[in-house]
């Protein structure tokens, strides 16, 4: 399943643009009220007719058409108004402005149609672009990968953007079913690169790596070299290039292997109750391998019989939060959605987040869920017949 990115209540500016931006879609109306109140007071010897006909000028600016007619209506009511009152109809300055007032309000109208139209035209073959790379770059999840059923989710933070610094994927090798979850430092194109990097590595190393850790070691030696290359003569862009990542392996015995380097650990859905896979060694993050002291580290082994589910995530799926600041509790949704099936589980998932969050997602979210099959049956040395 892949989930489809949320949709904003708003612009996601920051609280000072958008404060600005709010009062420019006042400007036309406080306009409005001004010429209300010079021309129902003695100032009425001013001559405001050219204020009311820039109303619709300057509502087209940041309101789009429907705004720029709302503000053509108001500024006609306001003159009709002034008109009857100051028993200036008949006059010839009354219909220049209302002349003049149709046809800026026309201009306006067609001018933010067109600017509306232009902007969507080119929101929407961003979408399809991203949609495109989104399709490469986090591929949708097999169903079916031998002794294992998968599915896989994403939301993106950003407004209108669909990848982001958060990846994962999930293959079928000789050696078992491989996947890995990871989050980028940071966001923008420069995660998304950081993230193809990664991922372009570990889907190579799958196939060819029969250790684990061999693979993690090829994923964070590409993301090095890249690191090393667009950040010449930039110290801090080497340094801030690091990746969170959780690769596991899912062998034909009831058991997983993960290698954990400084990302969440997954959640374990067994015997109707949820715990934690601690990592038994902390390991840094890819990117940061000169944190590491001693010798290599290897994978932890855990139980993985048939009937259990295991849920990789990011950290934007536990540190989302609500209107006080509560983190989401992910271990308790699970637990209320042990039940469903994984497309089902994935949509309850989505939904309760949204909930949470009241549709406000901080950052990027992305969650793979893995169950194995209840049909398996194993022999004593750990095989399945």
């Amino acid at each position: 399943m892949r989930a489809p990115a949320r949709s904003p209540h708003g612009p996601r500016a920051d609280g000072h643009h958008q404060v600005l931006f709010v009062l420019a879609k006042c400007v036309p109306f406080a306009i409005a009220l001004l010429v209300l109140l010079v021309e129902f007071t003695p100032l009425h010897v001013l001559y405001t007719g050219p204020l009311l006909v820039a109303t619709p000028a300057l509502a087209a600016v940041t309101m789009g058409p429907k705004g720029t007619l709302a503000a053509a209506g108001v500024a006609v009511g306001v003159s009709v108004a002034t008109a009857s009152y100051n028993s200036a109809w008949g006059t010839q300055q009354v219909y220049t402005n209302f002349l003049a007032l149709f046809l800026v309000s026309v201009a306006s109208f067609l001018t933010s149609r067109s600017a509306r139209t232009r902007t969507e035209n080119e929101l929407n073959q961003v979408q399809r672009i991203a949609t495109a790379a989104q399709d490469v770059l986090l591929r949708p999840v097999p169903d079916q990968l031998g002794s294992v059923r998968a599915a896989s989710m994403y939301l993106a933070a950003e407004t209108g953007a669909q990848i982001g610094g958060d990846l994962y994927d999930v293959v079928q090798t000789r050696y078992g079913v491989r996947m890995i979850v990871g989050d980028v430092r940071g966001k923008g194109l420069p995660a998304v690169r950081a993230a193809a990097i990664v991922l372009g590595a570990f889907r190579e190393a799958v196939h060819y790596e029969d250790d684990l850790m061999e693979v993690v070691d090829r994923c964070e030696a590409a993301l090095l070299r890249d690191g090393a290359v667009s950040g010449a003569g930039n110290a801090d862009a080497v340094l801030e290039g690091f990746v969170t990542a959780l690769v596991a392996q899912i062998p034909d015995g009831p058991h997983i292997d993960v290698i954990n380097r400084g990302h969440p650990p997954p959640l374990l859905l067994c015997d109707g109750a949820v715990r934690p896979l601690m990592p038994t060694t902390p390991l840094p993050p890819l990117g940061l391998e000169e944190f590491i002291s001693g010798p290599p580290g290897r994978a932890d082994r855990y139980p993985f019989a048939p009937g259990d589910r295991l849920l990789l995530y990011t950290d934007g799926v536990i540190e989302a939060r609500d209107q006080d600041k509560t983190f989401f509790d992910l271990a308790g949704a699970m637990m209320t959605l042990r039940d469903h099936s994984r497309k089902a589980f994935l949509e309850g998932l989505h939904q309760a987040l949204l909930r949470h969050t009241h549709d406000r997602l901080a950052d990027d979210a992305a969650v793979v869920v893995v169950d194995r099959n209840t049909d398996e049956v194993h022999r004593p040395d750990g095989g399945p017949t």
